[in-house]
């Protein structure tokens, strides 16, 4: 009997030696080798169109979604960032140090970058947001069912590009040539440079179409204008405009030029009015097809989801310098206003 108890108590003896051991080994590991160990971070690249700074409110609210689903940058999750600067040239090396990182999902906003992800891999997941027409311009061959390993959020509303014709008519109701800019290098402003030239011949205005690929072309943009004198501008949604907008407001108000466009960034640099789906709100919605796919989900069974809501953005101060009064009807429609 008391043989036992020796050999009862000899096995406590070692059990409480081995944690004594393991607990002493675990207090000489480093701090960042115990965070390992408790957790490996999981790894996404972000493929911004312009710079940190520009961006800076698209991804904070990405940022945001990401911490609410209970990722922590430099604890759980590690954020690969890479910026085009405007410049789609960049598109293919900025994508190649991305999955040569190996990073787990990609992140991009428009189409041409969605693109440029899709031509380099067929197996890292991209979760794409505010792609105007995906299945038109072939990203996915269905919004339900996009299949393969692209999925994320479209900003497709046909109709926007009639809106916003519709909201200057409103403001400015004498207009009668209106300037758009696109990007002729895009294969959904193609798309949406027609359906603004239909907009515009319903509503008997008269279209100076300015397609622009760089920012030669933005001179040359300008120097038409200069020329033709139309009453007003109107910006497309592409991330070239977003890059340049301080420099294309600041010619807009010295020509005196009104406009509703498609990014409120461009009525917050000084433009008169913007209407579009919520890119903020895009980006935070974002973060839900990221966390889906690091646990597990694949991406082409994740249905691409349309724009939740849209924004009325309207600057009061810009609208004073045009000598422009904003209708109180609009004014009680705005998501925004500027004072």
């Amino acid at each position: 009997m008391a043989l036992k108890r020796l050999k009862v108590r000899t096995g406590e003896f070692i059990r409480a030696g081995l944690v004594l051991v393991l607990s002493l080994g675990a207090l000489a590991m480093p701090p960042a080798a115990l965070a390992q160990q408790a957790e490996t971070p999981r790894r996404i690249g972000f493929l911004g169109n312009s710079t940190a700074v520009l961006e800076a409110n698209l991804v904070g609210p990405f940022r945001d979604g990401l911490r609410e689903l209970g990722y922590v940058e430099g604890r759980n999750l590690l954020i690969e960032y890479r910026w085009v600067e405007g410049n789609y040239d960049r598109l293919p090396a900025l994508i190649g140090e991305l999955l040569a990182s190996k990073v787990e999902v990609i992140v991009t906003a428009g189409t041409p970058a969605t693109l440029a992800v899709k031509q380099a891999t067929t197996s890292t997941p991209l979760v794409m947001i505010a792609v105007g027409d995906p299945v038109g311009t072939g990203i996915v061959p269905s919004l339900s069912r996009p299949g393969g390993n692209i999925t994320g959020l479209t900003s497709i509303s046909p109709e926007l590009d009639g809106k916003r014709l519709e909201l200057l008519r409103e403001v400015v109701p004498g207009v009668s040539h209106v300037a758009v800019l696109w990007n002729s290098a895009s294969p959904l402003q193609v798309v949406g440079e027609r359906r603004t030239h239909a907009a515009a011949a319903a509503l008997h205005i008269k279209l100076l179409s300015l397609g622009v690929r760089n920012e030669d072309g933005l001179e040359k943009a300008f120097a038409e204008i200069l020329r033709q004198r139309p009453g007003a501008l109107l910006v497309l949604a592409d991330r070239l405009f977003l890059y340049h907008r301080e420099r294309i407001m600041k010619f807009a108000a010295e020509q005196r030029l009104p406009g509703v466009h498609a990014y409120r960034e461009l009525v917050e640099a000084g433009g008169l009015m913007s209407f579009g789906p919520s890119y903020e709100g895009m980006h935070r919605r974002a973060a839900y097809f990221v966390d889906r796919i690091l646990k597990g989900e694949h991406p082409g069974d994740l249905p691409v989801e349309r724009p939740a809501s849209f924004e009325l953005v309207v600057n009061l101060r810009a609208a004073k310098g045009l000598g422009l009064t904003i209708p109180r009807s609009l004014l009680l429609r705005a998501t925004k206003v500027i004072q």
